[in-house]
């Protein structure tokens, strides 16, 4: 392979490599909020179980609150947080892919960049 060619290369895998690397930056900022999320309705359900059976709950629905069945409202924070625990597994998931291929492309990026030296040691 030519000096050009690989250098070539090494700018694409590069290229590749920082898009890889800003994915990985947007899927824990993700991660991040959904964590928030998954706290705060923790912060609720700890809350809902501290009330009595007759306790009056009212939910913010855009300006207005609304009244709301005490165990709808624990239910709805249960179910809350089961999708905000399978997204958090899903884009830890993502992340662990993302790092993966990052890898993959460090080291072939680093195979470029031994063939080059060789290269020029030849020359």
């Amino acid at each position: 392979m030519a000096e050009a060619e690989i250098q070539k290369k090494m700018q694409k895998e590069m290229e590749v490599m920082n898009g890889v690397r800003k994915e990985i930056q947007k899927a824990m900022t993700q991660k991040q909020q959904l964590d928030s999320q998954l706290n705060e309705n923790k912060a609720v359900k700890e809350e809902l179980t501290l009330l009595k059976k007759d306790s009056e709950v009212f939910k913010l629905i855009g300006p207005v609150l609304v009244k709301q069945d005490l165990e709808e409202a624990r239910q709805n924070v249960a179910k809350r947080m089961e999708y905000i625990s399978k997204e958090i597994k899903r884009t830890e998931d993502h992340i662990s892919a993302l790092e993966n291929k990052e890898e993959a492309l460090q080291e072939n990026f680093n195979k470029l960049k031994n063939d080059l030296g060789k290269l020029k040691l030849k020359a």
